[in-house]
């Protein structure tokens, strides 16, 4: 229920214990590193969300929940707490009232009136004497106080209820049950008595004066610029002393009509109620009424209360000076009592947590180093007052070991100097003015300097500062920087950082001469590896260079050889040919070329000059293994064309003899021989021969 009421942000909680230290019931539970309100133990005091120095707390509003009603047509009711009068600039009483009105609401009504059938309650008991001690209840958070932690005192608690409860009960009486009826005061620990089982369908909604004066300044109404519209109901008179100090003892004894033999005085504050407790719990308080008040000064200096406007001293003698002592009309409260009961019974809701036994104790103490009664500082850093009470909040999960500060801080230390003392990097730490505050004991390795000598150095009397002079002035970072002192033959990577709140610089240095070194080697190695492959290669040029030279002279003088051969055999075989014959014929200058494919592995004409034809047929011919007169690459108008269509006219071919006679001479060179010839045979065979049909000889 506590949770709902106070809304927690735990992304602002900055676990810094205050709210623990400051709970004096310690109802809150310090769970992952974060304060949590356990609700069932929270006597809802408020001292928490005005102690908090990061605002995590703050308080759940019935405002618009309000507004709704208004907005439905619902017949919606204000009770008032007579705090308003020291809380609310007016200038009259009844302006107050006009401007609930201007909200929207059925009317306004003074919770006081409620406060004087409590009051005429507390005058029947002392009356009655029954009760060793009477404990008022007008305040929610001294009833959960005693119901939760002091059980035993429940039977000193006056079985009455709040003037808020009672005038919530009168309302519904008068106006019916379905009117809502909200209450508006200082007080946070009402919403939870509006919603306690025992008594939940009398309050609607509970209010407090900022939610007021939140609502009224969006109307832009001005209580002081408002109609004065008084109350209207009967004047509670003394009654409305109940926000002040003593002012429920001034009201009972205005109230009562004789002397009644119990003792009166009031206490307020969390503490000093505690204190009273303690003291009743011991018997020895005795045949007393006590006012009690968990709000130091009263109502009027409520959680809610702005601190800064408001004098509870000021308030105090004004609204005494103001009020009258005189009873409420009790003439007008008669009819009431025979239908409404304003008697409430209170009970023991002590939590049962569990003890830990002393060995239990002595453990959880030993996981913060504490090992003898000594070494328990009871310094109160970690909210609770006793290192022996933190204990046993820890068996009970309402604390951590963490929660220990010296524990954490001496943690802290050993962790810093144990890195100091093993990382193998060296780690500095300097401040603004070049001091070293830090350095790490592999430093002396490198500079020569042990840590107590660099702590009483400068850093530019070690190395020189010039990249943590910039991270200071421009308090950005640098990320793996590759710094060399050739006087220290040292080669570092370096991470420089800025800390902002301690205005210092943070720097790590990765020893990598070694890995520079062989780094340097390797660079030195593919130099060679490149020189030397220049080498080759310019070597392997000459020679490519020197087996070209050989290779054209070489394809030179086979080609003149060649040619020379192919002239021979073609004028030889011409003579042999023309011996037995009547007419001499001259044999055509064949113009031989390269392109041509020697047939039967028999040299041609054809594949011996440049440019030869190749297989296809000519005009004249007898197969198609004629060759072709024309040249490729040679101009038909040259001499060298005309001599290969005098070759193609005289049918000179690479294929094989023809098996009949053709109607126009040939020479036939190839690897067949006409039937009945030895290869090597030049054959002649022309019409234009003497001899028809002969063959030429060998």
């Amino acid at each position: 229920m506590g949770m709902e009421i106070i809304d927690f942000k735990a992304t602002k909680c900055k676990h810094c214990y205050k709210c623990v230290r400051y709970c004096e019931v310690k109802a809150i539970q310090v769970k992952d590193e974060r304060a949590v309100i356990m609700s069932d133990k929270c006597i809802l005091c408020g001292h928490c969300l005005k102690i908090c120095p990061q605002s995590a707390k703050t308080l759940r509003s019935d405002l618009d929940m309000v507004k709704g009603f208004i907005r439905e047509g619902m017949r919606v009711v204000v009770s008032i707490a007579p705090a308003y009068m020291g809380l609310l600039k007016y200038k009259t009483i009844g302006q107050v009232r006009g401007a609930l009105m201007r909200l929207g609401f059925e009317d306004v009504r003074e919770t006081s009136e409620g406060a004087a059938f409590v009051t005429a309650e507390y005058a029947k008991l002392l009356k009655e004497h029954r009760m060793d001690n009477i404990i008022t209840t007008c305040c929610p958070s001294v009833n959960d106080l005693i119901e939760i932690y002091y059980p035993q005192l429940v039977p000193y608690m006056a079985p009455v209820v709040s003037p808020m409860i009672a005038h919530g009960k009168l309302l519904k009486e008068e106006l019916g049950r379905n009117v809502k009826v909200v209450f508006l005061g200082p007080c946070i620990a009402k919403k939870k008595e509006s919603r306690d089982p025992r008594h939940d369908t009398y309050i609607d909604a509970v209010l407090n004066f900022n939610d007021i004066n939140k609502w009224l300044e969006e109307e832009d109404i001005v209580i002081e610029d408002c109609e004065d519209q008084p109350f209207t109901a009967f004047d509670p008179r003394v009654n409305r002393l109940y926000p002040v100090t003593n002012g429920v003892v001034n009201s009972v004894l205005a109230t009562e009509e004789e002397s009644d033999g119990y003792r009166k005085f009031y206490v307020h504050g969390v503490a000093n109620c505690i204190d009273l407790c303690k003291s009743m719990s011991r018997g020895e308080i005795k045949g007393c009424f006590i006012e009690m008040n968990m709000c130091s000064g009263g109502c009027i200096k409520g959680p809610t209360v702005n601190d800064e406007f408001i004098s509870r001293f000021k308030v105090k003698l004004d609204m005494e000076e103001t009020i009258g002592r005189e009873p409420a009309e009790a003439s007008r409260m008669q009819p009431v009592w025979e239908n409404v009961n304003f008697g409430k019974r209170f009970e023991d809701h002590a939590p049962k947590d569990p003890q830990p036994t002393e060995d239990q104790i002595r453990e959880i103490l030993r996981m913060t180093n504490k090992l003898k009664p000594e070494d328990e500082l009871n310094c109160g850093a970690c909210g609770y007052p006793t290192c022996r009470e933190k204990a046993i909040a820890v068996f009970q999960h309402k604390a951590e070991v963490s929660m220990c500060i010296p524990f954490m801080h001496e943690k802290a230390e050993s962790m810093s100097n144990l890195v100091m003392e093993t990382s193998p990097n060296i780690v500095l730490i300097v401040g603004d003015d070049m001091r070293i505050l830090e350095y790490s004991d592999v430093g002396e390795k490198y500079f020569g300097k042990t840590r107590s000598e660099a702590l009483q150095m400068y850093l530019y009397e070690l190395i020189d500062p010039v990249n943590f002079q910039w991270v200071f002035d421009t308090h950005q970072n640098i990320h793996g920087k590759r710094v060399n002192y050739p006087e220290y033959k040292l080669s570092t990577l370096q991470n420089i950082v800025y800390i902002e709140k301690e205005n210092a610089v943070l720097a790590t240095f990765i020893d990598i001469t070694r890995e520079e070194e062989l780094a340097q080697e390797e660079y030195e190695k593919k130099l060679e590896t490149i020189d030397l492959a220049q080498k080759i290669i310019h070597k392997q040029m000459m020679v490519a260079q020197e087996i070209a030279g050989l290779l054209g002279e070489t394809t030179a003088e086979t080609k003149t050889t060649l040619t020379k051969l192919c002239h021979s055999l073609l004028e030889d075989g011409a003579d042999a040919g023309y011996a037995g014959g009547e007419e001499d014929r001259d044999i055509p200058n064949v113009q031989l070329g390269s392109g041509a494919v020697p047939l039967s592995g028999v040299m041609t004409p054809g594949n011996l000059g440049g440019g030869a034809g190749a297989g296809s047929t000519s005009p004249g011919s007898a197969t198609s293994g004629t060759m072709s007169g024309t040249t490729s690459g040679t101009p038909s108008g040259t001499p060298a064309a005309a001599d290969a269509r005098n070759a193609s006219e005289a049918g000179v071919s690479s294929g094989a003899a023809p098996k009949e006679k053709a109607s126009k001479g040939y020479v036939h060179i190839g690897s067949a021989a006409p039937s009945g010839k030895k290869t090597g045979y030049v054959h002649l065979s022309s019409s234009d021969l003497k001899k028809p049909g002969g063959s030429g000889g060998r």
